[in-house]
């Protein structure tokens, strides 16, 4: 199921991102913390692409990401590729198709994730100023170890997996500022830590392609949680830092790691 047609569903589907609840005085990106006597592991939800105008790399998250010694994020983007990418996928220019194995059947991903980007930079935003590389370049300049919970290759495959929608026309002017209001909300919403309205978004992706849900939230959010739980029996402190929708719902990693009795608590 194409990206674009989620989020485009998203933003007609009631919802508190149709009227968000005035935010309260300094309010901060959603931050959770798994510890035990001799391990502390930062769980923090990102936005892959923002628009740099709020101070969200401070206090809690500034705090938690300078105590730790790893940063661990859901893939690492080869270098060469990281300058411009798309929200949830690569944009891949023809040699950079050479660089990596990507199966025809994520094409369609590709066109709606280049379409996503394009909406998101009517609103300032871009993967530059992005959580994720904010986090990736400071932690690099800082020393520390920077790993993936998946590896990029990894990535490609699942999205070659994923089922392909049939081909749609371009979306009109109307459809593309419906879009751009939507990731707006989206990253007002991240910016207060209200994880609660990425929920929408993941009930329309488990309504219109319930494989899609599975493969892409479910399955990686309990590979995830997994991670988490055997790295508790490593002293140390790490900073994990995915995407804020694998934060949000009844599948969340925090929900995962409940299951296998492991408990997480807010920390802002």
């Amino acid at each position: 199921m194409a990206l674009l047609q989620l989020l485009i569903g998203a933003s007609v589907a009631a919802s508190p991102l149709s009227a968000p609840a005035p935010a309260p005085v300094a309010q901060h990106p959603a931050l959770w913390v798994v510890n035990d006597n001799d391990t502390i592991i930062y769980l923090f939800g990102t936005f892959h692409a923002l628009d740099g105008k709020s101070n969200w790399f401070e206090q809690a998250v500034k705090t938690a990401f300078s105590a730790s010694d790893q940063l661990m994020l859901e893939t690492l983007v080869p270098n060469q590729l990281r300058a411009p990418v798309v929200p949830v996928v690569p944009r891949f220019s023809p040699q950079h198709n050479a660089m990596v194995k990507l199966a025809p059947s994520a094409s369609s991903m590709l066109a709606s994730s280049r379409t996503v980007m394009k909406a998101g930079r009517a609103e300032g935003m871009s993967t530059d100023r992005g959580a994720d590389a904010v986090l990736r370049d400071a932690a690099e300049q800082s020393g520390k170890r920077v790993t993936g919970l998946e590896s990029f290759q990894f990535q490609l495959n699942m999205f070659s997996t994923l089922q392909d929608s049939p081909k749609m026309a371009a979306p009109d002017a109307q459809a593309m500022r419906q879009l751009s209001v939507v990731l707006g909300k989206l990253q007002a919403a991240w910016n207060r830590g209200d994880i609660d309205s990425f929920a929408p978004l993941l009930k329309q992706v488990q309504a219109q392609s319930p494989k899609t849900y599975q493969t892409m939230f479910v399955e990686r959010n309990a590979r995830w949680a997994h991670w988490i739980a055997d790295r508790l029996k490593t002293p140390g402190t790490v900073f994990v830092a995915v995407g804020a929708g694998h934060l949000s719902g009844p599948d969340s990693v925090q929900a995962q790691l409940g299951a296998m009795g492991v408990k997480s608590a807010r920390v802002n």
